[in-house]
């Protein structure tokens, strides 16, 4: 009679992957980190010699400095806040996925590096690969997974490896933001609602797909799998705006960050500013959904830039809206997608 075969421990490696941050809010810390960051081809996407000398002899003697300057108005004494929201989170999903799974958080510049934490996975009989980017973008999405996989494929083993496609449309990350919103709205009054995201080159998106029309504002996510980054964005905002039931009147939609003189998606934040004062908006609340993770785009140029300059253009405030960190319905949101990508559901 034949003994049934033991039953071999399944493990399901978590990798979730972050853009980043300095390892402290100092010149050479901002530095190292920028150096990494725009190195990437996918980021500054020009000829190799040039991206080299534009960024040693340009923007890491003149960025590095501003930039730990601004990291410095936000560090806490746990340290960066993306880090910090971004392990929490981890903790939360760890605990609610279960000892199934072993979840583990890397940065895609900086650390802990995607090498390390694959490190911490490489004994796991299957690999999540979870991209924290609710919307595609080839700077983001696609320049964490082209690390993952390079990092992953050195090994003699390659375990059955799956990826967490974009969120953007997904209900239970919609929920998390619109109670986000609900929550604010509690105990904070505003007059109009901004949804910011943080806003790419106007060629990034052409160059994943787009025909183009995003410069006229009309393009829309004809099925999931588009890889229009802006058309997502605005994806977003309409179920978030049937979830919210919100008047067209009483938001708009801008993309921040912008840099350089090459055009970016539009609208701009900074310009809708001030065609929201001269409307005669005072109280402004923003929310924005492009992020997971409260980071220096949200609590520095939001919080604090943006803030000052609503203030100087005669506005009254300018509210900013936390991001979904380590909310419950975003931790539950997460580890039902995890499953689902894992057929344990």
């Amino acid at each position: 009679m034949a003994l049934p075969k033991a039953k071999v421990p399944k493990t399901i490696g978590v990798l979730l992957i972050n853009t980043g941050t300095p390892e402290a809010p100092t010149y050479f810390g901002v530095r190292r980190y920028l150096r990494q960051f725009l190195s990437d081809a996918r980021v500054l996407d020009m000829p190799r010699f040039s991206r080299f000398l534009l960024l040693h002899f340009l923007i890491l003697p003149l960025r590095s400095a501003r930039s730990a300057q601004a990291y410095r108005k936000i560090w806490t004494s746990q340290g960066s806040p993306l880090r910090t929201h971004t392990l929490a989170f981890r903790e939360r999903l760890q605990h609610v996925l279960g000892e199934t799974y072993k979840v583990v958080y890397a940065m895609r510049y900086g650390q802990p590096s995607i090498a390390s934490a694959w490190q911490e996975l490489k004994d796991c009989t299957e690999l999540v690969i979870f991209p924290l980017y609710p919307h595609y973008a080839a700077s983001s999405t696609a320049s964490a997974l082209a690390e993952a996989m390079r990092v992953v494929s050195r090994d003699w083993n390659v375990p059955i490896t799956r990826v967490i496609a974009p969120f953007f449309q997904d209900p239970g990350f919609l929920s998390a933001f619109a109670e986000r919103i609900q929550n604010a709205a509690h105990t904070q009054k505003w007059e109009h609602l901004v949804f910011s995201f943080h806003g790419l080159p106007q060629h990034h998106i052409q160059k994943s797909g787009c025909a183009g029309s995003c410069a006229k504002h009309s393009c829309t996510v004809e099925a999931r799998t588009s890889l229009c980054y802006r058309a997502q964005c605005f994806a977003t905002v309409r179920e978030l705006v049937q979830l919210l039931q919100i008047q067209a009147g009483d938001y708009s939609v801008g993309f921040q960050s912008r840099l350089g003189s090459r055009p970016w998606i539009k609208p701009y934040f900074d310009e809708l500013l001030v065609e929201l004062r001269q409307k005669g908006i005072q109280r402004l609340a923003v929310v924005c959904p492009s992020f997971v993770a409260d980071c220096l785009e949200t609590l520095e140029e939001i919080r604090i830039r943006a803030r000052a300059t609503w203030q100087a253009l005669g506005g009254e405030e300018l509210l900013l809206i936390p991001c979904l960190n380590e909310a419950e319905l975003w931790v539950q949101a997460a580890g039902r997608m995890v499953r689902q990508s894992s057929a344990e559901d």
